[in-house]
């Protein structure tokens, strides 16, 4: 049984998607609507950059789920995909939506470009931070998270639960700090801090939160074809009315990514298909469970192995 992942911020490098819109109709026409959409040529960013331009969360965000269709489009040219489930983690569970046929690309596109300047703007710059903890398990980042919120006074908690031994935590940048130190007396490895423009999924971005829910209560949601596995409940859901709350709660909320790879396998999930820039997700299922089978289409070469290991 194969389900489809698509990637979330992080996932970017200049020239994503070039090669796919030189070889497929189909990824053109996708690049193409989103610069429509967009009133930018987004396109020039993703296979251009310049970089400095691509890492800004408002560009990274619709560049990601761009390229990630147009990658999706170019492999339903070459095979037929029929995948029992999908998931995305954060941004990617937008990309999941369009590829269930539950929302449409243009909205959201648009909407994506909306969230990424309500992201930035949540947060002044400098005040909140994000680090990933590696080499401990959840339970001692959620209590070295608490502890850092006693002592400190400030906000810091899980934002993505990525495996089982790592965590990403979100905050105010010395409450995180601080928990990074309370993580390695409890056993964490390291503390890693992130290049991040702002504290994603975490109370902190309740603001970003709050704006784009108007925005989604613009946008019509279809009943999905396949089911979305959603990073707020890390369960499947198929009902559109629900998921305009599930995309709400999804920006101050954990990534519950571990969870749900572990909930597609329950459902019978044995191959998982990354969809888009990168193999990270690929990276991530490996440490969840190496029994599992990892396929990646991230390049027109990607697609050309993909499409022949499914048909196989």
């Amino acid at each position: 049984m194969l389900a489809l992942l698509f990637p979330g911020q992080g996932s970017q490098e200049v020239g994503m998607g070039r090669d796919a819109c030189q070889a497929s109709d189909a990824a053109r026409s996708i690049f193409e609507a989103a610069d429509a959409t967009l009133g930018f040529p987004l396109s020039r960013l993703c296979f251009e950059g310049p970089e400095e331009e691509l890492r800004r969360t408002e560009i990274q965000q619709p560049a990601i789920l761009t390229t990630s269709v147009a990658l999706l489009r170019t492999l339903e040219e070459a095979t037929a995909i029929c995948p029992a489930y999908v998931a995305g983690h954060s941004l990617g569970e937008y990309t999941a939506l369009v590829a269930a046929g539950c929302l449409d690309f243009e909205s959201a596109v648009a909407l994506v470009h909306a969230r990424g300047r309500f992201m930035r703007d949540a947060v002044p710059d400098g005040k909140g931070a994000m680090a990933a903890i590696m080499g401990c398990g959840p339970e001692q980042v959620v209590a070295a998270c608490e502890a850092a919120e006693r002592e400190s006074g400030g906000v810091v908690a899980p934002a993505n639960f990525n495996s089982p031994q790592q965590t990403v935590i979100a905050g105010d940048a010395a409450a995180v700090d601080l928990a990074g130190t309370e993580a390695r007396k409890r056993g964490a490895k390291r503390a890693v801090p992130l290049a991040v423009s702002a504290p994603f999924h975490c109370s902190l971005m309740k603001p970003a939160a709050l704006k784009l829910a108007g925005e989604l209560r613009r946008v019509r949601f279809a009943d999905s074809k396949v089911p979305v596995v959603t990073n707020v409940e890390a369960r499947p859901n198929s009902d559109g009315t629900r998921v305009p709350e599930l995309l709400c709660r999804q920006v101050t909320a954990p990534v519950r990514f571990t969870e749900s790879v572990q909930c597609l396998a329950e459902l019978g999930v044995t191959r998982f298909l990354e969809v888009g820039p990168g193999r990270v997700l690929s990276g991530l299922v490996a440490r969840i469970d190496r029994s599992f089978e990892r396929l990646g289409a991230s390049t027109m070469s990607g697609v050309a192995d993909v499409a022949a290991a499914l048909r196989d």
